[in-house]
């Protein structure tokens, strides 16, 4: 296997990949054959086989290709884009919130029904299209907690929503295949959602030893992104920074101007992790 390519030198679509490879392995999005993802990202190859697989992410793609339009990049794989949707960047920032709301419209206006006006609240309230707008403004899982009491480290619906979650952690050890981390729990005391203190966790990063950043890599206090259980990327500083803040805008977001139900409750929840 040849050696895994650090984070600035990846292709968009290797980051994708990076990214979308941990709930396909769940059976939550993407095609099937999770393994061919992941063996992708492990080896560094990019190839039409690999942007085909890409497209078959129903919730993220669309995100993408939004991005890409608005920005006037030609290319969705353009790893500026994938970036952008995954852990942040200045393009957010730049996508009108027209177009941005015309191509919710066209994704959901069939299954939302009346929880459409409570998804379009977020986009006045300031929501781009990163990945945490499509967790806490799309899915079903916040509008669930309302019926639940705070600071339950068993709910499911927190559970959900901090794992499929682009995290962030500080690395403590590497332990072969596995890595523990530093990180901060997303908490729920009942109104609002918020991040705790650190805990120490164990994600993958290798399924022996195939994975997509190497364990000589890394060193402890490196900044790591994780999603679902496994360890994604490096994150520099610009990008370590860029993701605490388009998550927490996000979380503000969710806490003071949507506090409803996404539109997802009325349709099909699997295909769009």
């Amino acid at each position: 296997m040849s050696a895994q390519l650090r984070s600035p030198a990846l292709p968009g679509a290797l980051l994708w990949a990076r990214y979308s490879y941990p709930p396909n392995e769940l059976g939550y999005c993407g095609p099937p054959d999770h393994r061919s993802l992941l063996h992708y990202g492990a080896e560094g190859v990019v190839d039409g086989g690999l942007e085909q697989h890409l497209r078959g992410f129903e919730g993220a793609f669309p995100y993408m290709q939004l991005i890409a339009q608005a920005t006037g990049i030609k290319d969705p794989f353009d790893r500026r884009v994938v970036e952008a949707y995954w852990v942040g960047n200045e393009l957010l920032d730049r996508v009108d919130r027209t177009l941005f709301a015309n191509s919710l419209w066209d994704r959901f206006r069939h299954r939302a029904d009346r929880s459409w006006s409570y998804l379009t609240e977020a986009l006045p309230a300031g929501a781009v299209p990163h990945h945490s707008f499509h967790v806490f403004g799309v899915y079903p899982w916040v509008g669930r907690l309302r019926g639940e009491r705070g600071g339950d480290r068993n709910s499911t619906s927190l559970e959900v929503l901090d794992r499929c979650r682009i995290r962030w952690g500080q690395v403590r050890a590497v332990e072969g295949d596995q890595v523990v981390v530093e990180y901060q729990r997303l908490t729920w005391d009942g109104t609002r959602l918020g991040l705790g203190p650190p805990e120490l966790e164990t994600v993958t990063r290798a399924i022996d030893g195939t994975g997509f950043v190497g364990g000589d890599d890394l060193t402890p206090g490196d900044w790591v992104s994780l999603h679902w259980h496994w360890l994604c990327d490096r994150l520099t500083p610009r990008q370590l920074a860029n993701l605490k803040r388009y998550t927490g805008h996000q979380l503000e977001v969710t806490n003071e101007r949507v506090r409803h139900p996404g539109p997802m409750t009325l349709g099909s929840v699997k295909r769009e992790f």
